[in-house]
């Protein structure tokens, strides 16, 4: 009988620890993208335009473009941020950019309107 219970407990244990990491990978991910654009209307547009794409093509992925306010020394900055479900959606954006043409076209044009300044990944640790 104990050693059925102290069975019973390892695998409720080894259960628990599978959920854990299995919820660790899955938690949202964002990458955050500061870029440097003179023209700040129209490289919103292509965003949007890269975002209805990435829709259409069945991505699971949010794409927000926001200008920094309260900044200090990084007012006035523009940020994409890249929303995704886990680490393997930003995979996934960018293996589909690379693979469908519509894609890889509007993310040149993106590319040919800005410097980027800094590329980070955030992982989100609260819900």
């Amino acid at each position: 009988m104990r050693t059925t219970f102290i069975g019973a407990a390892f695998m409720g244990v080894l259960g628990l620890i599978a959920s854990l990491s299995a919820a660790a990978a899955d938690s949202a991910v964002s990458r955050v993208i500061v870029v440097q654009t003179a023209d700040v209307p129209g490289y919103v547009h292509e965003v949007e335009t890269l975002q209805a794409l990435l829709k259409k093509a069945g991505v699971a992925a949010t794409l927000r473009v926001w200008r920094a306010t309260y900044a200090g020394v990084d007012a006035g900055s523009i940020v994409v941020i890249v929303e995704v479900p886990n680490l393997a959606g930003i995979a996934k954006v960018e293996d589909t950019i690379r693979s469908n043409p519509d894609l890889a076209a509007e993310m040149k044009k993106i590319n040919a309107m800005r410097k980027i300044v800094s590329d980070s990944l955030y992982e989100a640790l609260s819900h």
